[in-house]
């Protein structure tokens, strides 16, 4: 009889939750709408991989037939575009502070000369390096472009002295490279990106929704009343309301996998099983650390205020931007407090790596544990939301 109760409590508490979650806009919004604008939006917005035709200018002072064929060689770059050529180096840096170019190249005077000479000539390129993915490219794509017309001019050298094709790239090129990036060989930015993005946004939200659907109820009074539909139970109450909202981040969790691995055919080498188990302990373990906020701080902007900076840090901890290991140690050691780097690592592992679950069983036992979090906080839970008194 006392099981039936429970049962019975549970499926109320569950019928409220949902009564709630279709009254008021505010979840749809978050629980729906907004995941779905954010999947598209970050997947449109990097839909070619990597940026292209980025605006690059040239200081060409030489103006020789080398020069203009180093310019049109550096214009044929897929992410560089030669858009504007500048008298003098001092307008192309106002272009470029003025944020009209990312970078230039400059060719001095006497550059085809003396490289006819062997007298070393230099050419220098410059970019602006606060838009760090931008200069970074572009950096690239014109230092290769040096090196090319480098190794253009010593091996015109060369055969000017008898030496044959093969003997000349050996002495340009003793060592050739040969390199192949693995599980993203098309080094595609979207790839890196919204395979973190995507789980992150979703974490970030149902921190939110989570901290918000509890202090609400003490903001409201009507903690007590939500609690006698749970038959007096913190456990059952949380269950009733938790579950509805489970199984709609879920839902979402399920439709971003499809959505990057089987439309955008994202690599998945392990195949969408073990990425679908990823999220759900990801829903869960963010919901668990979202009752540890309300918990800690039984505020609603309080509350409000923690599950957004956590959720916000997370995007930096979790070593997506910035490798962990190259963090400070203490830093490293934060970084296992964020449920998204357990995902992230995850994803590493299994849709990348192809690797067995088990080579990730020390991350799945971390979001294990975010899921146990409630259990240090659910007396103080209760005794708010019987006693606290909200204060406007």
């Amino acid at each position: 009889m006392e099981k039936n109760n429970k049962y019975t409590a549970l499926l109320n508490v569950m019928k409220r939750e949902l009564l709630r979650l279709v009254s008021r806009p505010l979840y749809l919004f978050c629980m729906v709408i907004a995941p779905l604008f954010c999947y598209i939006f970050f997947t449109t917005l990097m839909d070619s991989g990597l940026p292209t035709d980025m605006p690059v200018g040239v200081v060409d002072r030489d103006m020789t037939a080398t020069s203009r064929q180093l310019v049109r060689n550096l214009d044929a770059f897929e992410q560089t575009a030669v858009v504007a050529r500048y008298p003098d180096i001092s307008d192309a840096r106002i272009a470029m502070q003025k944020g009209e170019i990312y970078g230039f190249y400059y060719i001095p005077e006497g550059t085809a000369a003396k490289a006819q000479a062997q007298r070393q000539p230099k050419v220098s390129f410059y970019t602006n390096n606060t838009l760090l993915i931008a200069g970074s490219l572009l950096f690239k794509d014109m230092k290769m472009m040096s090196e090319l017309a480098s190794g253009a001019a010593a091996r015109t050298a060369l055969y000017a002295k008898g030496a044959t094709e093969e003997q000349a790239m050996a002495f340009l090129q003793p060592i050739v490279i040969d390199t192949h990036p693995l599980n993203n060989p098309w080094l595609n930015y979207s790839v890196y990106l919204c395979n973190t993005f995507a789980p992150g946004v979703l974490m970030l939200l149902i921190f939110m929704i989570t901290v918000y659907s509890i202090g609400v109820e003490i903001k409201d009074r009507t903690a007590r009343e939500w609690l006698r539909t749970g038959n007096g139970s913190i456990w059952i109450s949380l269950a009733g309301k938790l579950l509805p909202h489970t199984a709609v981040f879920f839902l979402m969790g399920i439709l971003y996998n499809t959505y990057l691995y089987g439309f955008l055919h994202f690599p998945c080498n392990s195949g969408i099983l073990p990425m679908l188990l990823a999220t759900l302990c990801l829903v869960l373990a963010s919901q668990g650390m979202g009752i540890l906020m309300i918990g800690t701080l039984p505020t609603l902007r309080l509350g409000l205020s923690f599950a957004s900076l956590w959720g916000v840090l997370s995007f930096s901890m979790c070593g997506l931007s910035f490798p962990a290991m190259a963090m400070h140690p203490v830093l490293q050691g934060l970084a296992n407090l964020f449920p998204l780097r357990h995902y992230f690592l995850i994803y590493a592992d299994q849709a990348l790596n192809g690797y067995p679950m088990i080579y990730s069983w020390m991350n799945y036992v971390a979001l294990l544990v975010f899921m146990m979090l409630p259990f240090l906080v659910a007396r103080r839970l209760k005794e708010a939301l019987i006693h606290y008194k909200y204060l406007p």
